[in-house]
């Protein structure tokens, strides 16, 4: 499809060879940072927030502002022309904002280093291993806040149903989806935190090593430490994890973002 609307332009829209060009670079570009093969990827299941990611991704690289509207542009026009041949209903595009000159996007992590971090040996099969591991996991698959992380307990976790309930902003429950690869890592989690639970009957889901209830500031520095060994980014919080889109579309370890901070 990318040829066909690339002759479009040139014969229907009569645009020039180096505006033609531009416009394939930058579909071209799009697909190639989301990990997609038109030749054998559905362009159906392109999302906004792959689109979303795309953005981040290239002002990230030093793009600036006008440079990836510039780029967004030429993804709708891509866009529009699917629509009007009807290979696609949808458009991810429509619920994407242009960002605005001087506003930056939120920092993120990108996928290969997360899965870099998260499927390496770095994390030690002891309660402190499992316990960081568990905390980078639980803010990168589930968009969980800070609060609602430090907030959790043992009893709001709900196995059969796989669900976890969180206390949210202005004291609202949140439901969280457990997928069957975090719920095996709670499971392990709990097994050595029954170890360190020096009060038996704490009920907060994370605890110190000294068996009391974690704290903002020692999550903080769980993050922290563990992302300086995958990124250089500036600021390493949780909220960059919060804000980093884990993408279906190239995705090598096929679980599922289920719950979009946006």
């Amino acid at each position: 499809m990318l040829a066909s609307f690339l002759k479009y332009l040139k014969v229907e829209k009569g645009y020039s060879a180096h505006t033609v060009r531009s416009y394939g670079d930058d579909v071209q570009q799009f697909f190639t940072s989301c990990g997609f093969d038109p030749e054998k990827d559905s362009l159906s299941k392109i999302t906004h927030r792959q689109v979303r990611y795309w953005l981040s991704y290239i002002i990230s690289q030093g793009y600036t502002t006008r440079s990836a509207n510039r780029k967004l542009s030429s993804l709708r026009a891509f866009y529009r022309y699917l629509l009007r041949e009807g290979s696609v209903t949808t458009n991810p595009l429509a619920r994407i904002v242009p960002p605005k000159s001087g506003k930056r996007l939120p920092s993120f992590v990108g996928e290969w280093e997360m899965n870099s971090l998260l499927d390496s040996e770095h994390f030690s099969n002891d309660f402190k291993g499992i316990r960081d591991q568990l905390v980078l996991e639980l803010f990168y698959y589930t968009g969980i806040r800070l609060s609602e992380l430090v907030g959790m307990t043992v009893d709001r976790i709900d196995f059969p149903s796989q669900s976890i309930k969180v206390l949210g902003k202005g004291n609202k429950e949140r439901i969280l989806p457990l997928h069957p690869a975090l719920a095996v890592l709670i499971l392990n989690y709990l097994k050595f935190r029954e170890e360190i639970d020096i009060n038996k009957g704490e009920i907060a889901l994370f605890l110190t090593e000294k068996g009391n209830p974690i704290y903002p500031k020692l999550v903080y520095r769980i993050v922290k430490g563990n992302l300086s060994r995958v990124t250089t980014l500036e600021k390493k919080s949780p909220n960059v994890l919060r804000h980093t889109l884990f993408l279906e579309c190239g995705n090598s370890r096929k679980i599922t973002f289920y719950n979009s901070v946006y």
